[in-house]
């Protein structure tokens, strides 16, 4: 694995998520020079994140020319708008499977998050966080991609040739993951997550094949959704802990031997002072998703499979 708070490359700028109990997550973000400019993928939720990136733009010396999401979750697309308040009439490229969440997850979400609020139970900073988030499921023209990845293939993004692709039915029902060959340089969003794989919207049999698509990719550096950047030697680790999961949740082993076998396979990956929140989450995707009812799984996974 690699380490660093804020990881400098030849082309290449690493901007690290946060993921503070109680808060909402921010992803990773990576600005990657290009001809035109540079090409963020993703943007965070929190504004001291995009605070973060411009702030690194200007260190590059270089604008913003384009944004990519690799998936809809805020905690990768909410700083769209602020970014390209900052950076005008910049492109929003991602893939079409918004369309789904603004029927779907976006209204349960909302519904749970006006219960919360109506409880009187949610801290007022929290508060404030969750009107962030419905403004941005609001703001269709800074969600919604302006140029929709439709297949896997190269593209040119601000002048700068990457292999784009397209993974259906994964960690969302449309993720997008970047190779940049001339530094060999796979940016690949929530389809890793270091800490653990988040499964709200997954279709996990999917994610399993993505993995492997990666795999094909000569990568030299990975950077995962959240967490540090890794080599081809922890990516690896990484997809067999997490198809160790899967496996285990297929099979009759209990939710705690699973979560155990997580924390042992993914150890590298989880930091003593998360053990009982990453014991929790592994535990509720077993139940809500890998051991899901076929018409909860029908809602992520094409046929029911997964």
């Amino acid at each position: 694995m690699i380490t660093a708070s804020l990881l400098l490359a030849a082309a290449w700028t690493l901007v690290p998520g946060s993921f503070a109990p109680a808060k909402g997550p921010d992803g990773n973000s990576v600005l990657i020079d290009a001809p035109a400019g540079l090409v963020l993928v993703d943007t965070g939720r929190h504004p001291a994140h995009q605070d973060k990136l411009i702030a690194a733009a200007r260190a590059r010396g270089k604008p913003v020319a384009a944004i990519v999401n690799t998936h809809w979750h805020l905690d990768h697309t909410g700083g769209n708008a602020e970014m390209r308040a900052a950076f005008p009439s910049i492109p929003i490229i991602g893939s079409d499977a918004v369309d789904g969440a603004l029927k779907g997850f976006f209204p349960r979400s909302r519904a749970a998050a006006e219960a919360h609020i109506a409880s009187g139970k949610a801290p007022p900073e929290q508060v404030a966080e969750i009107r962030r988030d419905m403004a941005a499921m609001d703001d269709l023209a800074n969600l919604r991609p302006s140029q929709v990845v439709r297949r896997t293939g190269a593209m040119t993004i601000a002048g700068r040739r990457f292999e784009v692709h397209l993974e259906r039915h994964a960690a969302t029902a449309g993720d997008v993951w970047l190779y940049d060959p001339n530094e060999r340089l796979a940016v690949v969003g929530d389809l890793v997550v270091a800490i653990t794989p988040f499964m709200d919207t997954a279709c996990p049999e999917g994610w399993r094949a993505a993995l492997a698509n990666i795999e094909k990719a000569p990568f030299r550096t990975l950077v995962p959704g959240h967490g540090a950047a890794m080599d081809r030697a922890a990516f690896r680790r990484w997809r067999l802990a997490f198809n160790n999961l899967l496996d285990c949740a297929k099979g009759t082993a209990t939710k705690e031997a699973c979560i155990d076998g997580w924390l042992r396979d993914a150890a590298e990956f989880t930091p003593a002072t998360e053990q009982t929140r990453v014991r929790g989450m592994i535990g509720y995707y077993v139940d809500s998703r890998l051991r899901a009812a076929p018409q909860e799984k029908a809602r992520y996974c094409p046929d029911g499979a997964g």
